[in-house]
């Protein structure tokens, strides 16, 4: 929801539509249980040997494949009706959504670093929320959803230290494996360089200094994190270390939206 919020915000020189927000919001939500359906019947097998996801309802067997499907054909009905309501150009770019959405469960059976298609469906919707503004694509834009890749790809590699010695005993790739002893540093760059796009597309847009004082906010409580990361990281930790993800997103949303003051 934060890069949609994001979008809207700086698109509309903070002004946006009220409408185009609870579009987005409502989208966000279902497009994001619908992802965690295709996510979760495409994982069933692997989940039932993690130890933290075994109890979910398809890997356990309290919820049956044709429930979930049942439920998937009414988000995804209720995603349409919700796209029907944004301009040409927004509507063209929905069904991209969908198809990074679907991907993403299968590229952890064959690529390393499968946070980054998951970057790839999250920042997606500020694309959309882009063009639902402005009705065209702007420089601006293109930084803002590779900033967005980079965060979640960042966040992501956190919540995937949870389930490591899981996932390399069933053969499951995962960023957090690939980086190994080096998770903090890779983290660190990662998270440099989304601040860095996110500068860029403030600078392109015009943002005041506000905007640059919020970014040095969220770098310095970044920083703390990938301190923590240079030693062991307990589960309980590495999760409690990614929820805090949403309040960052609520910072940079803020720091937007003054920036446009």
């Amino acid at each position: 929801m934060h890069p949609c919020l994001w979008a809207l915000v700086l698109a509309s020189k903070g002004r946006p539509s009220g409408l185009l927000v609870v579009l987005f919001i409502a989208g966000s939500f279902v497009m994001r249980s619908a992802g965690v359906i295709i996510n979760d019947l495409a994982d069933r097998s692997f989940d039932r040997q993690v130890t933290r996801t075994q109890t979910r309802p398809l890997a356990s067997g309290a919820l049956r494949p044709w429930h979930a499907v049942l439920l998937l054909g009414v988000l995804l009905a209720g995603a349409v009706s919700l796209l029907s309501f944004l301009n040409p150009l927004a509507i063209r770019l929905g069904p991209i959504a969908l198809v990074l959405a679907a991907i993403y469960p299968f590229t952890k059976r064959f690529f390393r670093v499968p946070q980054l298609f998951l970057g790839l469906a999250f920042g997606w919707g500020a694309v959309m929320a882009w063009a639902a503004v402005r009705n065209q694509l702007d420089p601006a834009v293109w930084l803002l959803f590779t900033a967005t890749i980079c965060w979640a790809l960042a966040y992501d590699t956190i919540y995937a230290l949870q389930d490591v010695e899981d996932d390399v005993r069933i053969g499951v790739n995962s960023s957090a494996i690939l980086f190994g002893s080096h998770v903090w540093i890779a983290v660190g760059i990662i998270e440099t360089a989304m601040l860095g796009l996110l500068a860029m597309a403030g600078w392109l847009e015009n943002l005041n200094i506000a905007f640059y004082g919020g970014l040095a906010g969220v770098a310095g409580f970044l920083s703390q994190q990938i301190r923590r990361l240079r030693g062991e990281v307990a589960p309980s930790e590495a999760f409690a270390m990614f929820k805090q993800h949403t309040a960052i997103g609520l910072v940079i949303l803020i720091g937007i939206w003054v920036g446009t003051l």
